[in-house]
């Protein structure tokens, strides 16, 4: 139950409303239930009298619920006549469902609220974290949080909130049925109880399984986001069967767990019924056999004792339905505070200026106790192309981090010029960056919405000014639709070298100040590289280039270059020598 307690917390007047809109479908039901008690009496020749005939001890007086309702007409000037009752019958049924459809519509609403939020607040955290928690964490299970778990969340409210509404219709019918017979009441719910506690344990069930699946899925998840970018080598190399066999594993853990949750949904209703059924029976043959219970007041206690045994049992089978969904809720739930206590704190304020230089002064780094920069000092004045090369895993990577904001040093700063970069408004600074990763990020879109990436700011001029920049614009205009030609899955209709050029129209749309190029050009043939360089020796000059290449032909336009090797950047050329 902390589950909807949570949601009320989160949604208040949005719970407020329907549960109010429950409540007046419940009292209007109430309603349109006692009038049936007099309207039975006079349909079977016993309401001519002032009093329902009673029983012996066994329990029934004319002064229970009909003498009510009686009084109640009498007090309005109505005559409880059977046209009378039929009338107050039929306007509760229809008002109980106009509210009832004003609390479903609401229920619906805000399950749509809630699957949105959950996967707002997910994405505003992820993307608010530190860098060193985003890159620990696996795509699949962002993934899986994002669809399955926030779908499977929203459900959890539904099925709470579809039980709330059956305790609240319970509640009126034993209320009903108390004024007729409290004793026949009690021993109904006594029963009802009974079999709810009998069939408790397939409740359990299916929290366990509702539980397995989510971890499941988290697994499931991530393993296909893994398989599905490595299709191509394992075709290539004949071993799709390898990522076959590893996902038909996982995903016959996650059937087993589905099969667990629908068997206890199908023996919990398959054996309520008969139970409720047989206490109904009995009581019945009590009540006419041994009591001698009036005609008219043993159906009506029928009808009652029987709606409430049947919403008893509804009331666990939604219950055991939300149980079965809310671990997708609290997994979700955590993802999202976990990267919310990760939250990249900037304590700067200053507005970037870069007018001069970027400098690395002394800076030391390490991830752990893994040491990658040790007193580490860089010039990158503004306007100039420079290249830093280093083996794999030198940590050249990290200085763009470092530069980026991404990353904190431990000892020593990075200075724009002059200024420690933790003392500027990080984001105004980031603003000023076109970054170039080494993987193909483009999207299976158009050119134009792989270069705006959908920024309201930027129209085609912004993206035929970035197009030319990077040397592509002559490919692109030569497309079929032109900047609006779809590129394919990852860019599968280009070559190599026009994908790195829209990755580098993409980095300069926004005309920033800085571009910095992460091993972009390590995966193309010579001609494709020779023209990038083209291209960034144009763009000096406008622009600050900083480059992370093995490539020489990268370091031979390079105006300074730097040389990471054993924690410490070594200059290897410097403009004189160029």
């Amino acid at each position: 139950m902390h589950i909807l307690l949570k949601f009320f917390r989160v949604y208040p007047w949005q719970s407020v409303l329907m549960l109010l809109a429950l409540l007046l479908a419940g009292i209007s039901e109430g309603i349109s239930l006692s009038a049936l008690l007099p309207l039975l009496s006079l349909a079977l020749d016993q309401g001519e009298g002032d009093k329902v005939p009673g029983t012996d001890g066994g329990g029934q007086d004319g002064s229970g619920l009909e003498e009510i309702v009686r009084g109640v007409l009498h007090d309005v000037g109505l005559t409880p006549s059977i046209g009378v009752l039929l009338i107050i019958v039929m306007v509760g049924i229809v008002v109980k469902n106009l509210l009832l459809l004003a609390a479903r519509k609401q229920i619906g609403y805000t399950a749509a609220q809630v699957t949105t939020d959950l996967r707002l607040s997910l994405l505003r955290a992820v993307l608010a974290s530190r860098w060193e928690y985003f890159i620990r964490q696996p795509a699949g299970r962002m993934a899986n949080a994002m669809t399955t778990e926030a779908m499977r969340a929203s459900e959890a409210y539904i099925y709470g909130t579809t039980m709330i509404a059956r305790c609240i219709e319970a509640v009126v019918y034993i209320i009903v049925a108390l004024l007729i017979s409290w004793q026949a009441t009690l021993a109904a719910l006594g029963a009802g109880l009974l079999v709810l506690v009998v069939t408790y344990a397939l409740v359990r069930m299916s929290r366990r399984a509702g539980k397995r699946q989510t971890k499941l899925l988290k697994s499931l998840l991530g393993r296909l986001t893994d398989t599905l970018q490595s299709v191509k080598p394992l075709k290539a190399m004949g071993r799709e069967d390898l990522a076959d066999e590893v996902m038909a594993a996982e995903t016959s853990k996650l059937n087993r767990a589905l099969q667990k949750e629908v068997f206890s949904k199908a023996v919990l209703q398959a054996i309520q019924e008969p139970m409720f059924v047989g206490f109904i029976a009995i009581g019945i043959y009590v009540a006419l056999v041994m009591w001698e219970v009036p005609a008219s007041t043993m159906l009506m206690l029928a009808l009652l004792l029987g709606r409430i045994m049947a919403q008893m049992g509804k009331i666990q089978r939604w219950y055991q339905k939300m149980v079965t969904a809310e671990s997708a809720f609290w997994s979700i739930d955590q993802t999202t505070r976990e990267a919310q206590e990760t939250r990249e704190i900037s304590t700067g304020t200053l507005p970037p200026r870069f007018e001069r230089d970027i400098r690395l002064q002394g800076v030391d780094f390490a991830y752990g106790e893994k040491v990658v920069l040790r007193d580490a000092s860089a010039v990158i004045p503004k306007g100039s192309l420079v290249a830093l090369t280093g083996p794999s895993g030198a940590g050249k990577t990290t200085i763009v981090d470092l530069i980026t904001g991404l990353l904190q040093p431990q000892h020593g700063a990075i200075l724009i010029d002059g200024v420690d970069l933790r003392e500027m408004d990080l984001r105004q600074w980031r603003r000023k960056i076109g970054y170039v990763p080494q993987e193909n990020l483009l999207l299976h879109d158009n050119v134009f919405h792989n270069v705006t990436l959908g920024d309201p700011g930027l129209d085609e001029a912004d993206a035929e000014y970035a197009l030319r920049a990077a040397g592509a614009w002559e490919f692109v205009s030569d497309l079929r639709d032109g900047m609006y030609s779809v590129v394919g899955e990852r860019g599968a209709s280009l070559s190599g070298g026009q994908r790195q050029r829209i990755m580098i129209a993409r980095a300069l749309a926004h005309r920033p100040e800085l571009l910095i190029l992460d091993e972009a050009t390590s995966a193309l043939d010579p001609k494709s590289e020779g023209a990038i360089c083209d291209t960034l020796k144009q763009l000096a000059g406008r622009l600050t280039v900083l480059s992370i290449s093995h490539q020489t032909a990268l370091v031979d336009i390079a105006d300074r270059v730097y040389r990471l090797q054993d924690e410490r950047l070594i200059p290897v050329r410097s403009p004189a020598e160029h």
